[in-house]
């Protein structure tokens, strides 16, 4: 496409279009190497054969799933008990905080977005996220205590080929500055 606009053009206008082109690809196709801070994943338990088996969790850092194989691990993967899901973190402190169960998508949805800070004395930390329900909203704290918010959107808990299978659809907003403050979208 370019090149037969630079043809259309008369040898002058080459020299003028031709960097000036080059210089608007090079700006629009720079890429900004920030990883996300929020938005919304799905994360399942199904396990894969490598040269062991493994699962893809959330690493919140750099705002993607991630195998358990990785480095760094994932922050969180989802598990089934056989009654109920399950977030677990393998960062070997307690980790995750329900801030609430509400009745609605709606509800949940509005509380998640007006949260802006939060304070959780140490004793209120639990090991596991459990049990997962639909509308609720969890905290994590990471292994370099830094913090992330979650809202559960749907959760599938079933028995697939005789293993119990589990499946999470979250928001998220991550705050990488160690602080329980959450600017918003």
């Amino acid at each position: 496409y370019l090149i037969q606009i630079a043809y259309l053009c008369s040898m002058g206008k080459k020299i003028i279009i031709l960097p000036l082109l080059a210089v608007l690809l090079a700006v629009s196709c720079k890429k900004d190497d920030t990883p996300d801070t929020s938005g919304v994943v799905t994360i399942d338990n199904t396990r894969t054969l490598g040269q062991t088996y493994y699962v893809y969790g959330f690493l919140f850092s750099d705002a993607k799933k991630v195998s358990t194989l990785d480095t760094p691990k994932p922050d969180i993967t989802i598990d089934s008990d056989g009654t109920s899901l399950l977030f677990m973190s393998d960062n070997l402190k307690d980790s995750f905080f329900n801030a609430g169960e509400y009745p609605d998508a709606v509800s949940a949805e509005t509380v998640f977005d007006n949260l802006k800070s939060a304070t959780i004395p140490e004793s209120s930390w639990e090991g596991l996220a459990s049990p997962l329900k639909a509308n609720q909203i969890w905290i994590y704290r990471t292994g370099q205590d830094t913090y992330a918010k979650i809202r559960i959107i749907s959760l599938i808990g079933e028995l697939r080929s005789g293993v119990n299978y589990a499946e999470c659809t979250f928001e998220w907003e991550y705050q990488p500055d160690g602080t329980l403050t959450f600017p918003g979208k």
